[in-house]
């Protein structure tokens, strides 16, 4: 049995012409390109659009890629790139939609019914206050709290510097906080 290749033997084999290791490094990154492509345009019919030309425009350009730099972030800039074009171009404003999430832990009994209630209307409090956040804050949000990317990984992915992400995020964060303590009044 062989064992997989690490990612940036699988970008070198990519780099000459081997379409399966591209393939298999397409494999390992769609699931959170399609995520960050879904928070910036708000339709999963254009994030998969948007992941799909981002991944296309990545291959065009692997000739320019960093050796020994890491793909995903790369990778990813450009699909939060192709993502932000397609929002645009349709004029739509981002809207940042919360899964419904685990009620519990597993091992935990049901929640009753009057939890599971409180729960759902905690998530869309949440979820309003995250809206109401602009959108360069509501990105940095979803990519480090929802995503759960790094600071460097979301950087990369957002296309801004490591401190931009640490500003915007405390910034973000205050404006929750504010907004939920409102809300609490």
């Amino acid at each position: 049995m062989s064992r997989p290749l690490a990612e940036n033997e699988l970008v070198q084999r990519a780099q000459s012409g081997d379409e399966d290791a591209y393939e298999e490094l397409v494999r390992a990154n769609q699931g959170i390109a399609f995520r960050i492509a879904y928070l910036v345009t708000g339709s999963a019919a254009e994030a998969e659009d948007a992941a799909q030309e981002g991944f296309i425009k990545a291959y065009r350009a692997l000739g320019r890629f960093r050796a020994g730099a890491p793909f995903r972030p790369w990778v990813l800039q450009i699909v939060a790139n192709e993502a932000r074009n397609r929002r645009r171009s349709s004029g739509r404003r981002t809207v940042l939609a919360l899964r419904a999430g685990e009620e519990g832990s597993s091992g935990d009994a049901a929640p009753s019914p009057e939890g599971s209630l409180l729960a759902g209307e905690e998530r869309a409090r949440l979820l309003a206050a995250v809206n109401a956040l602009r959108e360069e804050e509501r990105l940095v949000i979803a990519c480090r709290y929802f995503l759960e990317l790094s600071e460097e990984e979301t950087a990369a992915a957002l296309g801004v510097r490591h401190g931009t992400v640490k500003s915007r995020t405390s910034r973000a964060l205050a404006r929750l906080r504010e907004h939920l303590g409102e809300a609490d009044a």
